[in-house]
């Protein structure tokens, strides 16, 4: 399983309207092959500061399968109005292995 860490900074005036947007973003995400689960949090020192928790079944179900399809595309117009900068995306494997 992959965790993929996706930090989002926010225009101030759009919290609220981000916040909605992220659950018609997770409706698409989730029909992603090779998603497992998502999970958004907002930093409580500073509100305009977001992390998104996904987790992949392999990196290339992210990094392939849905960065080159047009779910992404639609990710990306649904969240992309309410961004003061372009998200980070990092990914993270468990271990040791088990």
């Amino acid at each position: 399983m992959i965790l993929e860490i996706a930090t989002f900074d926010i225009k101030k005036e759009s919290l609220e309207d981000f916040k909605a947007a992220c659950e018609e973003a997770t409706k698409v995400i989730s029909t992603s092959k090779g998603f497992v689960g998502i999970d958004f949090n907002q930093c409580l020192e500073e509100a305009s500061k977001f992390v998104a928790l996904i987790s992949w079944q392999r990196l290339e179900d992210h990094t392939i399968g849905f960065r080159q399809s047009e779910l992404f595309v639609q990710w990306r117009d649904i969240l992309s109005p309410y961004f003061n900068e372009a998200p980070v995306a990092l990914h993270y494997e468990s271990f040791p292995k088990k």
